[in-house]
């Protein structure tokens, strides 16, 4: 726990998926909504097929980012969280040339009680 998911269309060529999850880490950290550094865990998801809307002709792409916490945090811890996420994706996403870019964040609450972490 935490999990921070990035999802991306394959159109947004060079997608800069390193420097991406290295910023939003420490926008993450950054929050104090973390308590131990490592247990933030990110990741990308490079999605091949998708559709956005109903025009084939239409250019256009996505990123979502998809951060994963046990409940607990107030509305407002939230919304920092999401605030910041969407600053980093904003800074890093590539914006082709008369490319619709379309940029999403959602807070997921996780069920403290169902939840199971370990370690070897």
């Amino acid at each position: 726990m935490p999990h921070l998911v990035i999802e991306y269309t394959s159109n947004l060529e060079n997608f800069p998926e390193a420097h991406l999850l290295d910023a939003l880490n420490a926008a993450v950290i950054a929050s104090g909504q973390v308590q131990n550094e490592q247990d933030l865990k990110s990741r990308t998801v490079r999605t091949e097929q998708f559709v956005i809307g109903a025009d084939p002709t239409a250019l256009r792409g996505f990123v979502h980012a998809e951060l994963r916490l046990l409940a607990g945090r107030t509305p407002e811890a939230k919304r920092d969280l999401s605030d910041r996420i969407g600053a980093v994706l904003r800074e890093f996403t590539p914006h082709p040339e008369g490319m619709l870019v379309q940029l999403s964040v959602d807070i997921v609450d996780m069920d403290r009680g169902a939840y199971y972490k370990g370690t070897l």
